[in-house]
């Protein structure tokens, strides 16, 4: 049986012909995302804009009934609430955001989660109440959550660059490190400009994003790194589309089996996961775009040459070579 080749195996594309226009387009969408931040802002879900949380057990049932409850709680009107497992699979969390002015007024707060426990005591009657808990999430406990979300990133994003320093050399640390600031600049100005929620699920579909594009730009460096020892003599830019055009084929392979599995998701997956989805598939081209036009082209312009991975030979060394008639 004849395997499928979505690749040819002498796939032979000039990627780098056009590395200066591309290059451009990242430093406009970089530039274009974060003022798209500074101008609209971020739709901070409960998690890091604060809310009112409930903590209700299910006493009678073996598991909560977590995806009808986001869906019960989300018709109140209060936005999109964030339900999760709490402590075991019968209790769960419910944080739902407060509406504009209510955290300052007095029971406000309360007054809506004790509705939010009566709409579901009266759709689920086998529900353990009083309920375990009824409290307020305030926007300064919010504000610690993003903060560490934020530190969280930056740290993920040095140590892989840390990695890639030491097992390569430093303009490839360098050159993963505005990879991967690309990719998080643009999902992070997807949600700026379309508004959707922005919550601890993007913090995770980020981090995903970034081990993803790590990975790939990894592929590609190590088989430039093969490359620059082994054409001592060819261009660099040929050279890297050499060993782009190699690693092309796994590229796609694995870009699209991702992508198959989230088109589903994306479609019929519930409306809580599909912010983290649509980032994930964001990332998912951005990432395979910054692998070959951002990270390959920066090694050029940081003046990567064959002999940058050519060892240091001692004098007696040489003498040992010639004593043994190999130079």
């Amino acid at each position: 049986m004849k395997l499928l080749k979505l690749v040819p195996d002498n796939t032979n594309i000039k990627f780098l012909k056009l590395r200066v226009p591309f290059f451009v387009l990242s430093l406009v969408l970089i530039l274009g995302s974060w003022t798209a931040v500074a101008v609209n802002g971020l739709n901070f879900g409960v998690d890091f804009a604060g809310g009112q949380e409930v903590r209700l057990t299910f006493a009678e049932r073996e598991t909560a009934p977590i995806p009808q409850l986001r869906e019960l709680v989300g018709g109140l009107g209060y936005g999109e609430p964030v339900v999760q497992e709490f402590g075991g699979p019968q209790s769960v969390s419910i944080r739902v955001p407060l509406p504009e002015g209510t955290e300052d007024t007095p029971g406000a707060a309360t007054a809506i989660g004790a509705e939010v426990i009566a709409a579901i005591a009266k759709e689920y009657p086998d529900v353990a109440l009083p309920p375990d808990g009824n409290d307020t999430v305030s926007g300064k406990v919010a504000g610690e959550f993003r903060n560490q979300a934020i530190l969280a990133l930056l740290a993920a994003m040095a140590a892989v660059s840390l990695y890639i320093w030491v097992r390569f050399e430093w303009q490839f640390g360098v050159g993963a490190m505005f990879a991967l600031v690309h990719d998080v600049s643009v999902t992070v100005g997807l949600f700026a400009l379309t508004q959707m929620e922005f919550s601890l699920q993007i913090v995770a579909a980020i981090l995903a994003i970034i081990g993803y594009s790590l990975n790939d730009t990894i592929v590609v460096y190590d088989r430039i790194r093969e490359n620059l020892k082994k054409f001592r003599k060819m261009p660099v830019p040929e050279l890297l589309d050499l060993s782009v055009n190699e690693t092309l084929a796994r590229t796609v392979m694995t870009s699209l089996t991702l992508f198959v599995a989230l088109v589903p998701l994306l479609i019929f997956g519930p409306p809580s996961l599909f912010g983290m989805v649509a980032a994930i598939t964001v990332g998912l081209f951005i990432g395979t775009y910054s692998s070959v036009y951002l990270a390959g082209p920066l090694l050029i312009w940081m003046g990567v040459t064959s002999t940058s991975f050519v060892p240091t030979e001692s004098a007696a060394d040489r003498q040992d070579k010639i004593a043994h008639g190999e130079v």
